[in-house]
């Protein structure tokens, strides 16, 4: 066992951890945090991207121990109490999910691009969102969803 010290949404957590176990399933099995979905265990599908320090990562292939002393946000993390974010909003209004699996991780993924571009084209949305698979939207409702919290978000700064 391994002692980690890692900071998630804003709360400090020291637990002891299995050195092969997987950042997810410390977030979902230790802390209880199951916003983050498990997809494929393969890197492939995007349903488990969380930020650590700032920049999002795929936590299907990232060990907890790698986490240690970090600052991690799920999706959980996100909302403002009950404000949702921007992207919370828009996946909402512009009906940008189905069975929502993959949701969690595309919002997690657009926060990540918001953060380093806030006015993408739609083209730059879909490359941003390009390791992240949905099964049921088609994609175009991602985008109009994306570009709503970008547009909100623009909006904000401005005023």
């Amino acid at each position: 066992m391994t002692t980690i010290s890692v900071t998630v949404n804003g709360k400090q957590y020291t637990h002891d951890v299995e050195p092969r176990t997987l950042l997810v399933h410390f977030l979902r099995e230790q802390l209880n945090l199951t916003g983050t979905h498990i997809g494929c265990d393969t890197s492939q599908c995007g349903a488990c991207v969380v930020h650590i320090n700032g920049v999002s990562v795929k936590s299907c292939t990232t060990l907890a121990v790698q986490a240690d002393g970090a600052q991690v946000t799920t999706i959980e993390g996100l909302a403002d109490g009950a404000t949702l974010h921007p992207l919370q909003e828009g996946f909402w209004e512009k009906h940008g999910l189905q069975c929502g699996y993959c949701t969690p991780g595309m919002i997690m993924a657009a926060a990540d691009l918001l953060k380093n571009n806030p006015n993408p084209s739609d083209d730059e949305i879909r490359h941003g969102l390009e390791g992240n698979l949905c099964r049921c939207t088609g994609y175009e409702n991602i985008v109009k969803a994306v570009r709503y919290a970008a547009d909100k978000m623009s909006a904000a700064s401005v005023s």
